[in-house]
């Protein structure tokens, strides 16, 4: 396991990741950070951004799944959405522990 700092919305956050997937956790962590600042979140709590870059993420699953069938979607796509979406789920309880926490 290898551990990856993520920086989002002007917070940092330290997450671990199998090893070899440090550039790919980190992209994944330039991508929220962008949502979180499209959306006017930076400076809001943990909790609160990233329920905003999680809404603006599923809304742009949502809006693709309404453009292709899923016959149309690569069964290797499939397989890193199904990735992602336990990351992002894994990310979010960190985040929730960590906020109970302080």
């Amino acid at each position: 396991m290898s551990n990856v700092t993520l920086s989002i919305g002007g917070k940092r956050f330290t997450v671990a990741c199998a090893d070899g997937e440090e550039a790919h956790v980190g992209h994944l962590g330039t991508l929220i950070d962008a949502k979180v600042t499209a959306a006017g979140a930076t400076g809001q709590t943990e909790a609160r951004m990233m329920l905003y870059a999680a809404l603006l993420l599923a809304d742009e699953v949502h809006e693709l799944k309404g453009r292709q069938t899923p016959a149309a979607v690569p069964a290797e796509l499939q397989d890193r959405l199904a990735s992602m979406a336990v990351r992002i789920e894994n990310l979010a309880d960190l985040l929730e522990g960590s906020a109970a926490n302080a």
